[in-house]
């Protein structure tokens, strides 16, 4: 099972004066320079989704028939070199509904990852946000490395299929060097086949296209909404730019203080707790668990599962088997959402009876292999952007000596996510920070949105997001809820307190809980 959700980045502050002069336009006298912030967007119909961006067709109508527009942004491929090469940045928006006279601006949105296509999700999930539309123009981005924005690339389809396939939790000195060298030969492939971009996909690098893109998009502030590591690019663009900051709400809140082993270790608990939640939601109802009389034999029962899946497979969708590793994943993605449990009971009584196609499935989603067994680039865009970001390596022998620990802190996905952490020990460039910083004093109010159940940024990363932040910045709201994120569960409360804040500017009170 691939790292499901490992959301690290590094902030710099050193050139955040030099940025802001770069940004504005400034010059040397070199009258050939291009001033990135004076350029025009066009606007025009949305082409199908390449398959970097996970293919598919394009995006269907908003309610009320309007269209979705695409458009392509230039940005510097070097920040340090802002008057170098460009690379195109593709964008997506719709046009806010409502009186124009009444619009705010636009409401940018990053929905996480890193690596997801912000212009394949946000139509995805429009008409969730159709109440914000009557006083923004909604609009998400493929970050660089990202979908249609210089993706980059590393192993092909057949490659990755068996990338994904391999025992991801070694139980001897032979796999666990298997394991090693399948991840140092997908490394050294993103490096041959990523066009030179993998020094040039840092968070801190995505910041700086957000503050460009507001200049280019014609507003006065950043308004902002970003989902998972949505918040960690938000909480470091507002550490450059505070003063730039609109109002902005992070959902599904990565913790900003920890560094990459512990946030591992933090999903290990935030996941485990999630398959507590769904064993307990299972045999609570009145009619029977098809998959365990009790929580606790739920549990034991699927790590029955993948104790024989790790010497004996299972049919999946053919010609591919379910192993060990494929199991974990479509287990981990079902947990990212309470609507995702049954798929979850139905995939688990499958693989009892000998087939694995729905937890395959699952798997697959979370990978993002398409049906026609072609994979969208969001594994080798998290891989590229966590390794720039993160300045720590870990060998194998310090897993080894940490998995312990791990299962400590779950019984089944402990060892997958601390043998994932071995995933940039041979990167080939160097990692910027242990963790990033984003105290943003004199920024305006953040709406900080923490759930209780939240598996991949376990709910405790709220708080301290507020706490880093800074005083009178984050403004801290609890929702006592399953899955990944609170606002796209429909709760009303939070959507209530989400919508007040950026339709009205009305700041919820900090300690706000929703349930």
């Amino acid at each position: 099972m691939p790292n499901p959700a490992r959301t690290r980045a590094a902030a710099l502050t050193a050139t955040a004066l030099l940025l802001s002069s770069v940004l504005a336009g400034c010059s040397d006298g070199d009258s050939g320079e291009q001033d990135l912030t004076a350029q025009e967007l066009s606007w025009e119909d949305c082409p199908a989704p390449s398959q970097a961006q996970g293919g598919g067709g394009s995006p269907s109508p908003l309610p009320g028939g309007d269209g979705w527009q695409c458009a392509t942004m230039k940005a510097p491929r070097d920040w340090d070199d802002p008057k170098g090469d460009t690379i195109d940045i593709e964008l997506i928006r719709a046009r806010t509904s409502g009186d124009e006279n009444r619009r705010i601006g636009s409401l940018i949105f990053n929905f996480g990852g890193p690596g997801g296509s912000g212009v394949t999700t946000l139509p995805a999930f429009g008409e969730g946000y159709e109440k914000l539309r009557s006083r923004y123009d909604l609009v998400s981005f493929d970050p660089r490395g990202v979908g249609r924005s210089e993706p980059v690339r590393c192993e092909n389809d057949q490659e990755l299929d068996a990338y994904f396939q391999q025992d991801a939790t070694p139980d001897d000195t032979a796999e666990r060097t298997e394991l090693v060298d399948a991840t140092k030969d997908f490394n050294e492939a993103c490096e041959e086949n990523s066009d030179g971009m993998l020094p040039h996909v840092r968070t801190t690098d995505a910041a700086r296209d957000l503050e460009l893109m507001r200049q280019v998009l014609g507003d006065d502030k950043l308004h902002y909404f970003g989902i998972s590591y949505g918040t960690e690019l938000g909480g470091v663009y507002a550490h450059l730019f505070p003063k730039n900051v609109g109002r902005a709400v992070f959902d599904a809140v990565v913790d900003p203080t920890q560094n990459p082993e512990q946030g591992s270790l933090g999903q290990a608990r935030g996941f485990q707790r999630a398959l507590d939640n769904f064993a307990e939601d299972c045999t609570s109802r009145t009619e029977e668990c098809p998959i365990g009389d009790t929580a606790q034999e739920v549990k034991d029962r699927i790590a029955d599962l993948l104790r024989d899946l790790d010497s004996t497979p299972i049919p999946g969708i053919l010609p591919r088997q379910l192993t060990q590793s494929a199991a974990a994943g479509g287990i981990a993605q079902a947990l990212y959402s309470q609507e995702f449990w049954p798929y979850l009971t139905q995939g688990l009584e499958q693989a009892y009876d000998g087939n694995g196609q729905i937890l395959m499935l699952l798997s697959d989603s979370m990978n993002g292999r398409g049906e026609n067994g072609e994979y969208s680039n969001i594994t080798p865009a998290n891989i590229s952007i966590n390794c720039a970001d993160d300045k720590p390596r870990y060998t194998p022998e310090y897993v080894q000596r940490k998995l312990p620990e791990f299962r400590s802190a779950s019984p089944l996905f402990g060892e997958f996510l601390a043998w994932s952490m071995i995933s940039c020990t041979d990167w080939p460039v160097a990692g910027e920070a242990d963790h990033p910083d984003v105290s943003a004093p004199g920024s305006a109010p953040i709406l900080v949105v923490g759930n209780t159940g939240d598996p991949a940024t376990p709910y405790e990363g709220a708080r301290r997001m507020v706490q880093a932040l800074g005083k009178g910045v984050g403004v801290e709201l609890t929702y006592r809820g399953q899955g990944h994120g609170a606002y796209n569960s429909k709760n009303r409360c939070v959507q209530d307190a989400v919508n007040g804040y950026l339709l009205d500017g009305k700041v919820p009170a900090a300690g706000t809980v929703c349930s």
